[in-house]
């Protein structure tokens, strides 16, 4: 029974962290696509990029931040690293808006 126990303990926290880090790391990338849009909603409306990048790095801390356009789009790119010491890739999310609309 201890044996047991001993083997099936650490395999049930191992699933829990990786549980609980899937859940953060979705939410992570939930801001990060909100943060993008709004980005992208204010570069339409003709923001500065110092205003964009403020705006997007206040939803989501240590995010980089890329303006460009695409056509008559204002497009923001964001990536921001996992935050969890894995080996795993960046984040990234793309945020577009109609230039000039409201």
């Amino acid at each position: 029974m201890a044996a047991e126990f001993a083997v099936v303990v650490p395999a049930v926290v191992l699933v829990v962290l990786l549980a609980v880090t899937t859940l953060a790391a979705a939410g992570r990338q939930v801001r990060l696509e909100q943060a993008a849009a709004q980005g992208a909603r204010l570069a339409a409306r003709g923001e500065g990029d110092d205003r964009v990048r403020a705006a997007v790095a206040a939803l989501v801390e240590g995010v980089s931040v890329a303006i460009r356009s695409d056509g008559e789009f204002a497009c923001v790119d964001a990536t921001v690293a996992q935050a969890v010491p894995l080996p795993l890739p960046p984040l990234r999310a793309t945020g577009c808006a109609l230039a000039g609309g409201l």
